[in-house]
């Protein structure tokens, strides 16, 4: 009896599962992988599989064997999609059109550069003896006034004054310089080690316009420097020494360069004057791939501008030397005349390139140089202002 009862329960619920078996699906009637091919990702929506997303994953299948007329036909029709990427495409296009201003501001800035350079040269030549000359006399008239305590010079003429004895000090040391023995020095150099000397001598160049300008600035402040304040520094006197040394040294520095210069213009083969002149792409390599702000390119401008300004100069100085050597014949100048400008063209190409792709790698627009020269325009400004 209870074997029994304990099988009727059993019994029933096979009877149910074999219902449920036979009871049909809804979606029993859909055919199954087998016959359309697997799919590994089919469309679900709320439990049922989409029959139509299985039939258009069947036909891309079908037509996605691999065929080269429709490799190529695909690649023959195929769109780009630029429309969809308008802000993008619109970027890339004004980077070209600033690459393309940049000569042109660039030019502007140099150019004004050059005449502030040019002004600040010719200033040591005409107008500093005149103010040396006015202070001096300040100086010598002291004993007719009656001062009543104020100061025997003014800060402006006591920096007059420094700059005068640095003048002409450097130049009475200038004439124990024997140019022509500097001169065939470095014309029995080799090529190699002519370019090496060049390279050396652009970065003491470098060097010494940043740190000599500190060193002239701090003799001018120690020399004007209020005297009630208590003095922290050395003295005038190891300042002015210092700035003496500094000049002189930079002077033959200068002279080295203009002597290497001249034998890259005079060698026959023009191999090292080649060489110098691809020595400026090099700089290219240095500066285009690093980061730039607005601040820092400022400063490259202005490196920029002295830089040529000072090949100018070097240029200018060799041209007079050959043509002392050749009695002044004119002709001589037309013979110096492709190089000059070989190197002049060489270094416009370089400042233009290099500016080129830094504004373009940093998103820097072509308006800069404009603040810059607006800049360098209002320092020109606030210098010239009594107060």
């Amino acid at each position: 009896m209870a074997d029994l009862l304990g099988t009727v329960p059993s019994d029933e619920k096979e009877t149910e599962n074999k219902n449920k078996k036979k009871e049909k699906r809804p979606w029993d009637d859909i055919p199954r992988s087998g016959e359309i091919g697997k799919t590994p990702d089919l469309a679900e929506t709320l439990g049922f599989y989409d029959i139509n997303a299985v039939r258009r994953e069947q036909r891309e299948r079908d037509n996605s064997d691999p065929s080269l007329a429709r490799f190529m036909c695909a690649e023959l029709t195929r769109g780009y999609f630029l429309e969809h990427n308008e802000a993008k495409y619109t970027e890339r296009r004004e980077r070209v059109y600033t690459c393309m201003r940049i000569p042109r501001e660039l030019e502007k800035l140099m150019i004004f550069g050059f005449f502030l350079c040019l002004d600040a040269f010719l200033y040591v030549f005409t107008l500093l003896p005149l103010r040396v000359l006015l202070a001096l006399l300040h100086l010598l008239t002291l004993p007719c006034c009656n001062l009543g305590g104020l100061r025997l010079l003014q800060p402006a003429q006591v920096c007059d004054i420094l700059k005068g004895l640095i003048m002409v000090l450097c130049y009475s040391m200038m004439h124990y310089v024997d140019y022509s023995m500097m001169y065939h020095l470095i014309r029995g150099q080799s090529v190699i080690k002519l370019y090496i000397i060049y390279n050396m001598l652009q970065v003491a160049d470098r060097l010494f316009s940043s740190f000599g300008q500190d060193i002239l600035d701090a003799l001018y402040w120690t020399a004007t420097e209020p005297k009630e304040r208590k003095r922290d520094s050395i003295g005038v006197i190891p300042h002015f020494i210092m700035a003496v040394f500094y000049v002189f040294l930079h002077a033959i520095l200068i002279m080295v360069q203009a002597s290497t210069l001249n034998v890259a213009f005079n060698s026959h083969n023009k191999s090292l004057l080649t060489i110098m002149m691809s020595n400026n792409f090099v700089e290219i390599k240095g500066s285009v791939f690093k980061k730039f702000e607005k601040n820092n390119l400022f400063q490259m401008s202005n490196s920029d501008i002295k830089e040529r300004f000072t090949n100018y100069v070097l240029l200018l100085i060799v041209c007079l030397r050959n043509m002392e050597q050749f009695s002044w014949n004119p002709d001589h100048l037309w013979v110096l005349f492709p190089d000059v400008v070989m190197v002049i063209a060489s270094e416009v190409t370089v400042d233009v390139v290099k500016h080129a792709f830094i504004t373009k790698f940093n998103d820097i627009t072509a308006d800069v140089y404009g603040e810059y020269r607006a800049s360098l325009a209002f320092d020109l400004v606030s210098s010239r202002q009594k107060t």
